[in-house]
């Protein structure tokens, strides 16, 4: 049969010990010689390269010294050899710098005529700024310089660019295609050397492994804290700086419109970046390298598959040809500080899903030399055979240190919260009843900030990851009192298992508490199938042969080989292909003749745009181009390069910069707890100004708050002190029907959370016994000690003093008030071992002719610790008067539930117990 454009690899991608190292690196070693990044001097090694830097004589100019000699003692890795240029540096090599030194934004007149112009090319399509243009409205106003879409665009393709999309075809010999192949991609090595050094991420990057140590314990957070990052330095040079490659592919298409062609984008990321940057869009630190054709071959149906497969290996080995000449021979590049440091770039993920990642396994080396590649039939059973696809050539088999049991790592997109859709939430739906369920997901209390399933979750057939994540958040509690213990506890344990991979950063302790979760599910198993509730097309099934359930077991050494799952989850590259992709080929006229063409100058204009952009903003206010190195010491409340840089330098433009805003810091402004750990946000203006007592007790339903307040004040006094001539029973409250509450992240202190809001509203038409919130609390025992309780927030109050008086009032009412309703813990996780929670009820008192009623009481705001939820104890069946209004009132009995979120999870599974 036909061959193929790919060359023959030889017998080199079998060898795993040398694309680890070993005697390759060594013979790789004496066959080169270096330059010096400075003088261009040869030398025969990198130690001689280090040695005439470090040297008296150096060829480093005399202004680019740094303080010290670049070379840090006592380290392998990370060294500098010499002062370059970072991305800002090299903008100012464009050919029109002379003019942009008068005129920043030059060919615009000025910023906002280059905000006009990016906004219409940004905006509109090409018909659409012509007719702007020629508006009347401009006859009696100033025009712009450019007077034609022509002329905007040459502005635009003039504006400096680095690493420039070019078009290549692809051609199969022997192997016609529908339409010709036609590769729309760029180097990714230049784009690589454009990301290390952009100075934007200058507080975010990091160029040496490293070990943490919290509590006694080691930490796996990013790569660069994990083995992997180790194992590979420990080949590399010394000096030598790792800048680990982590690719990301959707096969969703792209391009649909264009009435046949179809493509979709292939993301590149460096593992230097922390994960924070890495995991928001749009930060710019995911660049698009290559739009991969999806070729229509005319062959056969059963070879179009590894016909495409084959197409798109070559085409990623074309993009990414210069990466694995410098994963193996290194390359000197400039980091954002201007630092030149000598680059290798290991292939350590790629980030796709299940199918994607069994195409890009390809073939082991055996089956290539039994059996013809090209005799696609006997070649592709052979692969099937192995489950593998039928690529013989793979892009990664000439990269080195490259390995598809290292790189394809976990997933937990696709691995995790795909499978809980397709599998245990069809296993609660067999055993439950999708009318049960349904009715347990709709009488649930309604949360501000979580989703509520109003109609259930039973009848959606398409729901998204962030939908299948909040059906978790509740199913172990629901489902109590329907199903069998033994069922339960299977399901519990696989949330419990998802909950803990999505660690941000992991322990050996949570490592192993992953693996028991794991564990526990196969002890359990069992249940689903004496349940009958696996089922398949044929009806009930009893294996459990489930492809991604056989990957959970990798999780625990892909977390020690590479660091925590988190930074490798789909879900960013599906959200990439929002931001990048989504409305970038609307702006093509849809001619297939010249589509090509068209998105190659699209995408180089959108590339230059934003570049320019901050680039000019800097530049026209006279700020440094090199992002200085800043200490973060102070709590962090997003994660923005661009933002952060921007408003340190420039705090009056933070707003020109796009991107993710900083949660509002409540800690800065608002009413904190005693610890500091809490902070609390009221609005300035309450819901009611000056509600009497009799008006609360009326409005809100509450009899006994005259009574309650009056023993928090009696008891206040007599343990701090303080008195008060202020009665009550006279005054007037200001009340709120919400308050904010923010936390500190349970896994990185300094990280602030976003605020939760605690609603407790009277009681009205929708709500006829109140829309009130739940909230863990300290409160002072008979013994003195602090013990935490859940309680019910009926009401947020607070004295309101007349102006004219001049009474003070004590320090504990000089701050908001709760009214609350108590709860009491009647059987803690261990009572329960299928759930593991807390079990609270209601707590009553007896009056004086024997009536019940809800215990209540007043306590400080600032004695709050955590918003927490209660699922009822709904039993074997779900009344069905009862609805999400009215659940929280009518059930007497409750479970705390423990996986509200991953900081509640981890809460209650560390610190609460």
């Amino acid at each position: 049969m036909g061959g193929c454009l790919m060359e023959d690899r030889g017998d080199y991608w079998g060898e795993e010990e040398m694309r680890l190292g070993g005697d390759y690196w060594a013979e790789s070693e004496m066959e080169k010689t270096l330059l010096c990044p400075n003088c261009n001097g040869e030398f025969p090694s990198i130690d001689a390269v280090t040695l005439h830097l470090n040297s008296q004589s150096t060829c480093w100019p005399h202004e680019s010294r740094p303080q010290q000699f670049p070379i840090p003692p006592g380290l392998r890795a990370g060294y500098v050899f010499g002062v370059g240029k970072n991305l800002f540096d090299r903008l100012q090599e464009d050919e029109y710098d002379y003019r942009r030194k008068i005129n920043t934004y030059y060919p615009f007149h000025d910023e906002g005529e280059w905000e006009l112009g990016r906004f219409l090319v940004e905006n509109l399509t090409q018909t659409q700024i012509d007719k702007f243009l020629k508006l009347k409205w401009f006859h009696t106003r100033p025009r712009p310089s450019f007077t034609s879409k022509d002329q905007l665009l040459d502005w635009i393709d003039a504006l400096p660019s680095f690493v420039p999309w070019k078009v290549s075809n692809i051609e199969f010999t022997g192997y016609k295609t529908t339409y010709p192949v036609q590769l729309i991609w760029r180097d990714a090595l230049e784009v690589i050397k454009q990301l290390f050094s952009d100075p934007v991420f200058a507080n975010h990057i990091t160029f040496q492994p490293h070990v943490v140590n919290t509590r006694g314990q080691r930490e796996y957070g990013d790569y660069m804290s994990a083995d992997m990052a180790w194992k590979i330095q420990d080949h590399l040079p010394v000096g030598a700086t790792q800048v680990p490659i982590i690719l990301g592919s959707d096969k969703t298409p792209v391009t649909r419109i264009t009435g046949g062609l179809e493509m979709h984008p292939l993301f590149i990321t460096i593992g230097n970046l922390d994960s924070e940057v890495r995991s928001k869009a749009t930060l710019r630190a995911w660049r698009c390298i290559a739009y991969m054709p999806i070729a229509k071959f005319r062959v056969h149906p059963d070879y179009q598959g590894i016909l495409q497969a084959r197409l798109w290996h070559k085409c990623v080995d074309l993009v990414c040809a210069n990466l694995k000449i410098a994963a193996k021979d290194g390359c000197f590049m400039p980091d954002p500080s201007r630092y030149i440091r000598y680059v290798f770039t290991p292939l350590v993920a790629h980030v796709c899903d299940l199918p994607e990642a069994t195409m890009i396994a390809a073939v082991i080396y055996e089956i290539s030399k039994e059996v013809d590649p090209w005799d696609l039939d006997k070649f592709q059973k052979a692969a099937k055979a192995a489950h593998l696809s039928g690529v013989h050539m793979p892009y990664w088999s000439d990269w080195m240190f490259a390995c598809p049991s290292v790189f394809l790592a976990g997933e937990i997109l696709h691995t995790c919260i795909k499978f809980f859709a397709d599998h245990p939430l069809n296993w609660v739906k067999e055993t439950v009843g999708k009318r049960e369920l349904d009715a347990r997901f709709m009488a649930q209390h309604k949360r501000v900030g979580t989703r509520h399933f109003t109609k259930g979750v039973t009848h959606v057939n398409q729901m998204t990851g962030r939908e299948h994540q909040d059906i978790q958040r509740t199913i172990v509690a629901s489902i109590a009192g329907v199903a069998a213990p033994r069922f339960i506890r299977s399901i519990r344990a696989l949330i419990e298992f998802i909950y803990l991979a999505q660690n941000p950063v992991h322990s050996p302790d949570s490592l192993h508490s992953m693996v028991q979760a794991l564990s526990d599910f196969h002890a359990f198993k069992d249940a689903i199938v004496a349940a009958e509730a696996r089922r398949g097309k044929k009806g009930v099934k009893e294996d459990f042969f489930i492809p991604k359930l056989e990957l959970l077991q990798s999780f625990r050494g892909t977390v020690e080989r590479l660091g925590t799952l988190m930074q490798f989850s789909a879900d960013m590259t599906e959200r990439l292909l929002i931001t990048h992709c989504k409305h970038l080929f609307e702006r093509t006229n849809r001619r297939s003749t010249d589509f090509t063409e068209q998105c190659v100058r699209i995408l180089n204009r959108q590339e230059s745009m934003e570049l320019f952009n901050l680039y000019a903003l800097f530049y026209s206010r006279g700020a440094s181009l090199v992002n200085a190195i800043h200490i973060e010491d102070e709590e962090v409340t997003t994660v923005n390069p661009a933002l952060s840089w921007v408003s340190r330098v420039l705090p009056d433009e933070a707003h020109s910069v796009h991107g993710p805003r900083p949660v509002r810091n409540h800690f800065l402004k608002g009413i904190l707890s005693e610890d500091a750990l809490t902070a609390f946000h009221l609005t300035s203006k309450p819901d009611f100004n000056a509600l009497t007592p009799v008006s609360i007790q009326t409005k809100y339903s509450l009899l006994d708050f005259d009574h309650a307040l009056s023993r928090f004040i009696d008891q206040l006094s007599l343990s701090t002190g303080e008195h008060t001539r202020w009665d009550h029973r006279y005054g007037r409250f200001r009340t709120w029907n919400k308050f904010r509450l923010q936390l500190h992240s349970a896994f990185q202190s300094r990280v602030i959370m976003p605020s939760r809001v605690v609603q407790a509203y009277p009681p009205s038409d929708a709500f006829p016994l109140g829309n009130c919130d739940t909230v863990l609390i300290n409160v002072m025992g008979d013994d003195g000690q602090t013990t935490s309780r859940v309680a019910q927030v009926r009401l947020i109050f607070e004295p309101k003093i007349p102006r004219a008086s001049n009474l003070v009032l004590p320090t504990f009412l000089s701050n908001p008030l709760l009214y609350v309703q108590f709860f009491h813990f009647i059987a803690n996780p261990n009572d329960r071992p299928e759930l593991a929670m807390w079990t609270v009820e209601r707590t009553y008192m007896i009056g004086q002719h024997g009536e019940r009623y809800r215990c209540g009481g007043v306590v400080s705001l600032t004695d709050v610790t955590h918003a927490v939820e209660l699922i009822p104890e709904y039993g074997n069946k779900v009344d069905e008067k009862i609805s999400s209004a009215t659940s929280l009132e009518s059930y007497d009995r409750f479970f705390l539930n423990s996986f509200t979120d991953k900081e509640s999870y981890h809460t209650f599974s560390t610190e609460f117990t």
